[in-house]
């Protein structure tokens, strides 16, 4: 079984998205990747099996999706919708919680890692639940000033680093739960 991961690009004071919910330049590293960003990015697209989302960062339609993530897709929903299937990928709307989710998205990706892909609210459901292997943030060099924060109403984590890999304008740290 592979492991379940959260990947976020977060600004240094802590925010995954700016005041008005926009993206402040958060993923720029990604869509012009230089230096370990190459790296990290085909760490993701080849060794993710099932990608966990909320319908926020989902949005409404998949045919805005533009994605490398060729892997089924299970979108954290409050209402049943219809799968949808688009580019060799599906998506796969979820109503019954978090824990049907993880157990759909497992079934799917086999041996490779699941990623919970955000936003902030999805990912500390999976935190509070303790169902979350690795961290991995992507730090950018900037500060936002306000917007939503990630990590905001959790309970004390130990993690341990196991990863640091510099790129121009970001920090990819990775960090392992410690179990005690």
């Amino acid at each position: 079984m592979g492991k379940v991961f959260l990947d976020m690009a977060m600004s240094l004071d802590g925010f995954v998205s700016g005041p008005n919910n926009e993206d402040s330049g958060l993923h720029d590293w990604y869509f012009a990747p230089s230096g370990n960003a190459s790296i990290v990015i085909d760490e993701l697209v080849h060794g993710i099996g099932a990608m966990i989302l909320g319908k926020r960062v989902f949005g409404d339609v998949p045919e805005g999706w533009d994605t490398p993530y060729k892997v089924p897709h299970f979108v954290i929903t409050h209402t049943a919708q219809k799968r949808v299937e688009r580019d060799g990928m599906s998506f796969n709307f979820i109503h019954d919680g978090i824990e049907s989710a993880l157990a759909q998205a497992k079934a799917a990706a086999g041996e490779k890692a699941i990623c919970i892909a955000g936003g902030a609210s999805t990912a500390q459901q999976f935190l509070r639940a303790g169902l979350i292997d690795e961290i991995q943030i992507h730090l950018v060099s900037v500060l936002l000033g306000g917007g939503l924060r990630l990590f905001d109403g959790l309970e004390v984590t130990k993690l341990e680093r196991t990863r640091v890999l510099e790129s121009p304008g970001v920090t990819h740290l990775q960090f392992v739960r410690t179990r005690s």
